[in-house]
């Protein structure tokens, strides 16, 4: 039985008469989507805080978001609180009761060097909604960005 031997070049050379490229077949990257702190929530209901439809729709996808940095609780974390306007004081929370409407977690997913709590920056992650306790900090949360990356604004 007698084979061909088909090396890289080879194919490289094929695709291109064809038309095509190994770009060509790689799947497309994922979209991210834009949310603002105006599209978190629909309502405040009986119940409290009521998500939007947008934040709904997004959950489990991959998100940006622009604001500020609140002071977080140490240099070495590896979290944030995300605001819309400039805190001098990290928002943290001791219940669901107590969540603002403004803030939103995000968790990076590798260490990064804090800005300034005046400095805009554009957060992208992966969001997740519904109630959370931190087990290492305690601190809950009702929105979340995880995996989460920062550039400044």
């Amino acid at each position: 039985m007698t084979g061909t031997i088909i090396n890289r070049r080879s194919c490289l050379a094929g695709l291109s008469a064809a038309g095509l490229s190994l770009t060509a077949i790689r799947p497309a990257a994922a979209a991210t989507s834009e949310i603002t702190f105006d599209d978190l929530y629909a309502s405040f209901g009986v119940l409290g805080l009521e998500f939007s439809d947008k934040v709904k729709t997004l959950t489990g996808q991959t998100v940006a978001m622009s604001g500020f940095m609140a002071p977080p609780l140490k240099a070495e974390a590896q979290f944030f609180v995300l605001t819309e306007i400039p805190m001098a004081l990290c928002p943290f929370c001791s219940s669901d009761a107590d969540w603002p409407d403004n803030i939103m977690v995000v968790y990076l997913r590798r260490r990064q060097t804090f800005t300034q709590p005046n400095q805009t920056i554009r957060v992208t992650g992966r969001l997740e909604r519904g109630s959370w306790i931190d087990p290492d900090t305690g601190f809950v949360s009702q929105l979340r960005l995880r995996e989460a990356g920062y550039e400044t604004a």
